[in-house]
């Protein structure tokens, strides 16, 4: 499988990165002597399931690399329109792919072996749409104090991974709802909304769960979707704020000590 790593994000004047960013784009932030992304694309390039890599948003000035084939592309201006893009080179690159491995370049704790664990349970399946949670309790118990926002549902309460499987086809379907759930990603009620009142009144009144709601959202669009419960909390520790940099900073440092 190959994957497609996002990277164009530069942290405006009113992000509260933008003082360690300082204009700069937010995947290259320094977390224990390396650029955040750099700890992503190593743990890509040492997963057994991944065979190449498509960047978005950065290139070869960067600096950064990885030990698979890597492609460059330019921001696109858009999440969604950057996913596209990459899957697209996917099927410039490979036309019979089927899936590929999307990544945000803001989660440096994940591993090669989580990289694996997480193609290689999507693939236990044949569905169309991977969509990674993380249960509360996981997060709380590998970063505490890390300040998430959790979706509550009918008996758990998660957060959302920053690394998904998806297949190559739905680049080229329900664009218009791709675009608004990426626009809401904050807000899961508003995500809810674009699917009808009723989605939203059953979530709201914790009335179903992760997967009812997983099921609803692909009846709905005709796709079928599996959500996935990570064991790994480092797949949903994405730096959004100084506080949790700072956290994985300490982490990382502590994990990996300068020598």
């Amino acid at each position: 499988m190959d994957a497609v790593i996002t990277a164009g994000g530069i942290p405006s004047e009113k992000d509260p990165l933008y003082p360690y960013t300082q204009g700069k784009p937010k995947a290259m932030v320094d977390i224990a002597g390396k650029p955040m992304i750099q700890w992503v694309l190593d743990a890509v390039g040492g997963s057994k399931d991944v065979e190449h890599v498509v960047l978005i948003g950065l290139d070869k000035s960067s600096g950064v690399t990885c030990s698979k084939p890597m492609e460059y592309l330019e921001n696109q201006g858009h999440m969604l329109a950057n996913i596209i893009a990459g899957i697209h080179k996917v099927q410039e690159m490979n036309p019979k792919a089927e899936y590929v491995l999307g990544i945000s370049s803001d989660i440096p704790g994940i591993t090669s072996e989580m990289v694996d664990w997480c193609v290689e349970t999507s693939m236990e399946t044949q569905d169309e749409l991977y969509y990674g949670i993380i249960p509360q309790a996981v997060m709380d118990k590998r970063y505490p104090g890390s300040k998430r926002s959790f979706t509550k549902l009918k008996g758990e309460s998660f957060c959302g991974a920053d690394i998904h499987v998806i297949h190559v086809k739905l680049a080229d379907e329900h664009i218009d709802t791709w675009k608004r759930l990426i626009d809401n990603r904050k807000n899961v009620f508003k995500q809810a909304a674009v699917f009808g009142y009723w989605t939203l009144f059953l979530l709201a009144t914790r009335m179903i769960n992760a997967d009812g709601a997983v099921k609803r959202v692909s009846e709905k669009i005709k796709i079928k979707g599996r959500a996935i419960r990570w064991p790994y909390a480092e797949a949903g520790m994405d730096v959004d704020k100084p506080h949790q940099l700072e956290q994985m900073r300490a982490d990382m440092e502590k994990l990996h000590p300068a020598r």
